[in-house]
Parts: C-alpha cells; sequence; structure tokens
C-alpha cells in the first residue's frame, strides 16, 4: 500500500507502530528504529505499507514522510553527545535524543530535566523543571501535549477582564431564591448553582439549575478564549489541576463563590410527581450562592437529618431537590441504561509530601447521584431545547452497539460468572438489568472497566442522536463551561437566541469542526489522567513487590494480560511470557489468549497474582501468576 496515512505510536525499546484505518479494521505496521528516529508519539505520516511475507497478516512501514504534527514540546533531561547538546527525551515519545539548537541549552547542566519546544528537527528549552518537582507529573503533561502555562498575554487578559462582567441583555434576578452549590471540598471552579421551589397544588416542583456565565467575562474570539478554545477541557491529575481557564477566571471571577453575585444561565424545569418534566425555561439569570456546601456534608444530611454545618434557611432547598433527583430517577431507571458511578481506585495523598499513602476503591454517595440526575435533567432538556427550534449544538452521541460488541459482552459476563443472555440486540433496559446483577459487588470495578471498553465512549457532534448509556434520546453538555469548551460554545447559542439573533441554523460546519477538535481534547485529557493515575499505582506498589492480590482480566495485550486487582481497582500487567505452559498466542477475535492445549485466559477470568516490579515512568505494575 503506497502512501497510507497513520498515526505513530512508539514502544519504549525503540520500535514502534504505524495505525492504519482499514475497511477491515485497523492494522499495525512495524517500523525500525531507523526508520522512527525523526518522528514521535502521535505523528501522522504517510507511508509504503507491506505484508510480510511469512506472515500476511503482519505488516511493515517503510518511506515514512510527515504529514502533521500536534506535538510542540517535548520533556526529557540534557544530555552531552561528544559536544553537542542534546534532550534525552522520554521513551515513549521519542526513540532518539533530539539535539539542541546552538548554544541555546550551554548553561543548562547535563542531567537537569527541562520542557523544550520543538523547532524543526532540534529543540529550544522553554522551561527548566526545578529540584523536588514532580518529575512524573511534569512528563505526563508534556507526554499527552496538555497546555499547562498560560501564556502572559493571556492572563494579563484574564486579569484585565476578571471583575467586568458583561451583563447585558435582560437577566432574571434570582438572588432572593435559596441557591446552593455542592462539590469535593478542595473544589474552586464551581459552575452550577441549584434552587428548588416547594410543589403546587398538582405536585409538581421546579427545579432551577443554574451555571455560571462564562461568556459574560469570555468574549468569544478573544485571548482567553483562544486559549481555552486549544485546550478544550480542564484537566485534572492527582496533585494537580490544569484549568481551561486561567486561575483568576476558574476559580474566583467565573465561580459560583459563595455570598457572590454571578451570572449564570439558568435552566428552570417543572417535575410532575411521576418524574415527568413538563415545561423547560431557559433564561439569563444573576444569583448568589447562600452555602458552599460539599458532597458528603449533604449526604449525611439526607441519611441522619445532621445539619450543623449547613444553614438552616437552606435546609427545606435540600429536601425538595432530593424530592427533585428522587422523581427523575424513577423515569431513568424505566428507560434504562447505565449508572454514572464513580467506582474508581482513589488515591490519598500526604498533603505534606505529595507522595501516594493508599489506594482504596471509592463509590459515589446520594449526594453524587443527587447532583448526577440533575446535571443530566439539565443537559437533556437544553439538548431538546435548541433541536425544537431547529438550533445548532454540540450534542454528546453514543452508538447503540452492534451485535458483535453484543456477543463480545456476553462472553466477558459469563467469563465474569454473569449470565447476560442479551439476545442480538442489547436495549437500554437490557443493559440496566445487566448491571443490577453485578452493582456493588467486589467485582463491579473490573465489570465496569471492561463494558466501557466494549460501549466506547461518547462524542460530540453537530448531529443531534441519542445517547445509548444515558437511555436519552438527545444529550450535550451545558452544565460545566469553566472545564469544557463545549459546554461554553453551548452557552454562546442560547445567548444569541435568547438576543434575538434568527440566523443560526442546525448543522453549522463550523461548530463540527470545533466538535473533531475538542473530542481530540478530551481524549488527551483522558489518557494523561489514566496515566497519571497508573504512575502514581506504579510508585504506592514499589513497596509491596511480592504481595499477593486476586484481580480479573480486563483487557488482552500483545504483550500480556491487564488484571484489575479486587480490592483497590488498580491494573496491572502479566507478561506473556511469564504465563504457565507457554507459549501462548492471542486468540483471533481478541478475546483471550491459549496455548494450544487447554490453557486459557479470556477477558473476566479471575486470576490470583503477584507484584512483581514497577516502573513508575511507564505507569506499570508487573505481576505474575501465583502457582497453584
Amino acid at each position: 500500500m503506497n502512501d497510507t496515512r497513520g498515526r505513530i505510536t512508539i514502544h519504549p525499546r525503540g520500535f514502534g507502530f504505524l495505525l492504519v484505518d482499514t475497511p477491515e479494521g485497523e492494522i499495525a505496521a512495524f517500523i525500525t528504529p531507523p526508520e522512527l528516529n525523526p518522528f514521535l508519539d502521535g505523528d501522522i505520516v504517510s507511508a509504503i505499507i507491506t505484508p510480510s511475507t511469512q506472515d500476511p497478516t503482519r505488516f511493515s512501514a517503510s518511506s515514512l514522510a510527515l504529514f502533521d504534527r500536534a506535538r510542540t514540546e517535548l520533556f526529557g533531561s540534557v544530555v552531552t553527545h561528544g559536544k553537542r547538546r542534546f534532550l534525552h527525551v522520554d521513551r515513549l515519545v521519542a526513540n532518539t535524543d533530539w539535539i539542541f539548537e546552538d548554544g541555546v541549552a550551554d548553561a543548562i547542566p547535563d542531567g537537569a530535566f527541562v520542557v523544550a519546544a520543538i523547532h524543526g528537527t532540534k529543540v529550544v528549552p522553554v522551561r527548566t523543571v526545578g529540584q523536588g518537582a514532580d518529575l512524573g507529573l511534569e512528563r505526563c503533561v508534556v507526554r499527552h501535549g496538555i497546555r499547562a502555562i498560560f501564556p502572559q498575554s493571556v492572563i494579563d487578559a484574564a486579569m484585565a477582564t476578571g471583575g467586568v462582567k458583561r451583563l447585558s441583555g435582560n437577566r432574571r434576578d434570582l438572588r432572593e431564591v435559596p441557591t446552593v452549590t455542592i462539590d469535593g471540598p478542595s473544589t474552586t471552579d464551581i459552575d452550577d448553582a441549584l434552587s428548588a421551589l416547594p410543589a403546587d397544588a398538582d405536585g409538581a416542583l421546579r427545579v432551577l439549575i443554574s451555571i455560571a456565565d462564562v461568556d459574560a467575562l469570555v468574549p468569544e474570539g478573544s485571548p482567553v478564549d483562544e486559549e481555552a478554545k486549544l485546550r478544550g477541557t480542564s484537566v485534572y491529575l492527582a496533585g494537580r489541576v490544569i484549568h481551561m481557564l486561567p486561575e483568576v477566571l476558574a476559580s474566583d471571577a467565573g465561580s459560583l463563590v459563595q455570598g457572590k453575585d454571578r451570572p449564570a444561565l439558568t435552566v428552570e424545569l417543572r417535575i410532575d410527581p411521576e418524574g415527568a418534566v413538563r415545561s423547560v425555561d431557559v433564561y439569563m439569570s444573576l444569583i448568589r450562592s447562600n452555602a458552599r456546601l460539599t458532597y458528603d456534608e449533604v449526604a449525611d444530611y439526607h441519611a441522619t437529618g445532621a445539619a450543623s454545618t449547613i444553614p438552616p434557611a437552606v435546609l427545606p432547598t435540600l429536601r425538595w431537590l432530593r424530592t427533585a433527583a428522587a422523581r427523575l430517577s424513577t423515569v431513568r431507571a424505566a428507560r434504562g441504561g447505565v449508572e454514572i458511578d464513580r467506582e474508581e481506585a482513589y488515591i490519598s495523598l500526604d498533603e505534606a509530601t505529595r507522595e501516594p499513602t493508599s489506594i482504596t476503591p471509592r463509590g459515589d454517595t446520594d449526594a453524587h447521584r443527587m447532583i448526577e440526575r440533575l446535571m443530566v435533567a439539565a443537559n437533556e432538556a437544553v439538548a431538546r431545547w435548541l433541536v425544537d427550534r431547529g438550533l445548532p449544538g454540540l450534542f454528546r452521541v453514543h452508538e447503540t452497539p452492534t451485535p458483535e460488541k453484543v456477543e463480545m459482552l456476553a462472553r466477558f459476563a459469563h467469563n465474569f460468572g454473569i449470565e447476560a443472555g442479551f439476545g442480538r440486540e442489547l436495549s437500554p433496559r437490557g443493559l440496566a438489568a445487566f448491571e443490577a446483577q453485578f452493582k456493588g459487588s467486589v467485582i463491579a470495578p473490573a465489570i465496569r472497566t471492561v463494558l466501557g471498553k466494549t460501549l466506547g465512549t461518547a462524542r460530540y457532534t453537530v448531529h443531534p442522536g441519542p445517547h445509548f448509556g444515558l437511555a436519552a434520546p438527545l444529550y450535550l453538555h451545558f452544565t460545566s463551561p469553566i472545564r469544557r469548551y463545549a459546554d461554553l460554545a453551548v452557552h454562546r447559542i442560547i445567548k444569541r437566541y435568547l438576543g434575538g439573533d434568527r440566523s443560526l441554523l442546525a448543522g453549522d460546519p463550523a461548530l463540527e469542526t470545533l466538535a473533531h477538535n475538542v473530542n481530540i481534547a478530551a481524549r488527551s485529557a483522558g489518557k494523561a489522567e489514566a496515566e497519571r493515575h497508573r504512575m502514581l499505582v506504579a510508585r504506592l506498589f514499589a513497596s509491596r513487590i511480592g504481595e499477593h492480590f486476586t484481580g480479573n482480566i480486563v483487557s488482552i495485550k500483545p504483550f500480556g494480560l491487564v488484571v484489575q486487582l479486587v480490592g483497590t481497582g488498580a491494573t496491572g500487567t502479566v507478561a506473556m511470557d511469564a504465563l504457565p505452559r507457554g507459549p501462548y498466542r492471542i486468540e483471533p477475535d481478541g478475546h483471550g489468549v491459549f496455548n494450544g492445549d487447554e490453557d486459557r485466559y479470556g477477558i473476566g477470568d479471575p486470576v490470583d497474582v503477584e507484584i512483581a516490579s514497577t516502573n513508575e515512568e511507564l505507569g506499570r505494575v508487573d505481576l505474575v501468576p501465583v502457582p497453584l
């Protein structure tokens, strides 16, 4: 195949692969180290793809030519080869050292870690990473192309506009309506606030979901807006938050801080006693939060009635919010889909040293679920509101799984000890019934990991469509404009319409380009967050070599089995050559490995393993099977 385009991925041993989409599926063509030298992980290149003469299912790539490079920075240490200064680059990004431009690194000592900008085939130092910095964190940020530093011009623009809110247009004054925010204790970028009015004579109650009007602070096309568009999303790394907006806006002027007047966009829902949303009103507003509450405070109040830290004036609001969420839950349960529970491995960090101290599985409280219900309801309502008016939007679409994926999920479930019996088509209610079989069990985190891989992720698009996982006919993101650019774009569409602009048309091509870009940003952020987590797990488990765990296989990779450890939610890898009675081959469908005899390991299978070694830089925990 001549002039075939694909994306480069680099192996830390120095070779790489060119990933190419074909009508028959993705192929991975091997790239030799000499061919790989000028390129970086993630580069889009054209190449000649040649099948192996020994095995037609294997391919090699040659004559590579760069087509596009999104990466602008590299992380590494300064080294000297002969009389030349080089950057020893992160080996998951480049397989060779990159030379500095003449003279630019002469004052930097060997061994110092730096972030360098790419200038053609050379690099220029941007900043030196200070002693005592978390090198893993710095490496993770640059490895995934996360924009960690705001240009000074953007900071200056944010400081200049931080106290100036453009309050043009008609705004409903909601400052006398009791309003609360509910977030984690360390959250500073608060972008949603809630109010609730008591049920009327028909039993219908009104919930007001007010979202920070970021557009009132960040004009479209301004330096801050252009930087936010490039970032696409905030990135939440353990030990560090990289905001989409400068701190003065994200955590101060734009945040719905208690006791401060703030411009907002409010979605008002009228919810009847059976949980049906009978009317939706969207309008610009001015609000003032009366209480900045945490999830634990609200969960404790709802469970026990203890309210020593909650202002009495907002207690009725919390009770009516619980009523509204319970009504919505009834409808949600009837239509199916999966819960958005965060059954995740939580790593505790020492407050002084920021070193990991423990890892535990952590799930959502009733307060988390209440907020999730209300935010999902607001997002659905806005999506429908836009479509009903023929307006464009950045919709969040999640496709129905194919019959092949349904069959695959049923087989995985069987390996976990669960009989799914989906048939050829999976419905949202069938998915909910499946989830009910494992929810709350010790293997639930592992099953959710497999479920997420099987069903795939949602994506942004201008074309309205259903969200299968939520069983929502229409869905988008509206409730987090401080953290996601997609939400900010939706806000601007709404505000233009409310301001009388009737020129907006559904399916705007410019919005589809934006959707493509925010999809890429969201994927990069997700990868960085997951990798940072794996790095900390590896650092923590470095002191637990030799310990035994029970786990479940959640993925099959060419290099081995990915195992999720019960009771921690963390994952590790069993190398192929560590499996007893090898060698093993991957099954054609990729769902298991076998040795040609009776021995087989498949996704979902339980395994007893021992921690053999760790590598923090690669975010790896190496496991070996415990002999029977």
